[in-house]
């Protein structure tokens, strides 16, 4: 019997390997404040406070790499990094990434104007001969990636969209309401830009991570001790700190089944 539970306890370390030992893992993703960015070199937001604390439960450490969102994609695919925040679950990308069965948020896609330059849009149909401020890479539905009726316009980043805006070089941007909320407060423009109640998209983000031998474990095992730290008082202190306070718009949701980041 002694020698039967030694060889059980092996096999399970095994099984476990990247679970039982310290092990390090590169991990990218773009800028998108409030989930994850940069602020004098040290990487911050809901989600980077979230997925650090399941993997510090884990016993693994991360290097959080940033890099233009196309690219993340491109190097999880290629498996020169080991995982992916924040992003959209698609049929496409299960071949090259795992994704743990817990979300880390849901994210809901709005269209952002200037006050002083007001659009009545109530579908899609209504950006007819507008011009739109995008991110490159990210899909934000079937119907908003493939019309033909306005113009899309990418950014080099979500702030430079919305500065876009503000000065008239663009109709509309299109961002998730959180992430477009809080670069508003940190760029003063809450005054000057305003969000419309269509909602484009609304689904749940998750960690994704490069499909390489051992992972399964380790995407069950992130997603058991997320919703186990989803029931604990520390995680309703992190959302507490990114929390939106007075700003609820009604939800007008045009259904897609494919609004991808």
């Amino acid at each position: 019997m002694p020698k039967f539970i030694t060889l059980l306890g092996i096999l399970l370390l095994a099984s476990l390997s990247p679970l039982a030992q310290a092990e390090r893992l590169r991990i990218v993703s773009d800028d998108w404040a409030p989930y994850i960015y940069q602020e004098d070199g040290q990487a911050k937001g809901l989600h980077f406070e979230v997925a650090s604390e399941v993997f510090k439960r884990l016993n693994i450490d991360v290097d959080w790499v940033f890099m233009p969102w196309k690219r993340c994609l491109a190097m999880v695919e290629e498996g020169q990094v080991d995982g992916i925040l924040g992003l959209f679950r698609r049929p496409a990308r299960e071949a090259f990434i795992l994704y743990p069965d817990e979300p880390l948020s849901q994210v809901r896609f709005v269209l952002f104007q200037a006050r002083a330059r007001p659009h009545q849009v109530n579908t899609l149909q209504d950006l007819e001969g507008l011009t739109v401020g995008t991110s490159p890479g990210y899909n934000y539905s079937p119907e908003f990636n493939t019309a033909s009726y306005f113009r899309r316009e990418p950014g080099p980043t979500h702030a430079a969209n919305l500065g876009k805006l503000a000065l008239g070089r663009v109709d509309l941007v299109v961002t998730d309401l959180q992430a477009g909320r809080y670069l508003l407060r940190r760029l003063n423009l809450e005054q000057q830009i305003e969000p419309l109640p269509l909602v484009i998209g609304n689904e749940p983000q998750y960690l994704g991570l490069a499909r390489k031998q051992g992972r399964e474990g380790l995407a069950q095992a992130f997603a058991d001790t997320l919703r186990q730290f989803k029931r604990e008082p520390a995680y309703a202190a992190i959302m507490a700190r990114y929390a939106e306070s007075n700003l609820a718009i009604p939800d007008t949701v045009e259904q897609h089944d494919d609004s991808t980041r």
